[in-house]
């Protein structure tokens, strides 16, 4: 089976939801991870990847806002 035929079938959840639950889940995952990287840039006074690091987690809670408002929206409407 290919990804194109897939549409909740095997997973009892229409693709569209499961890739937004995914992507919720991957944005915030990462920025935990993200959190232990500033952590250990900041620990070694590496200031340098910092800024990127936190720039990188902010986009990341960002993301993880913008898919829970679209979670929100589409199974509201179910």
């Amino acid at each position: 089976m290919t990804s194109s035929t897939e549409s909740g079938g095997v997973t009892g959840t229409p693709d569209k939801d499961y890739n937004l639950i995914w992507y919720v889940e991957a944005c915030l995952s990462n920025a935990l991870r993200l959190e232990a990287y500033i952590a250990d840039a900041e620990r070694d006074k590496d200031t340098e990847v910092v800024d990127p690091f936190r720039k990188a987690q902010a986009d990341s809670r960002k993301g993880a806002e913008i898919g829970k408002r679209l979670l929100r929206s589409r199974l509201a409407d179910s």
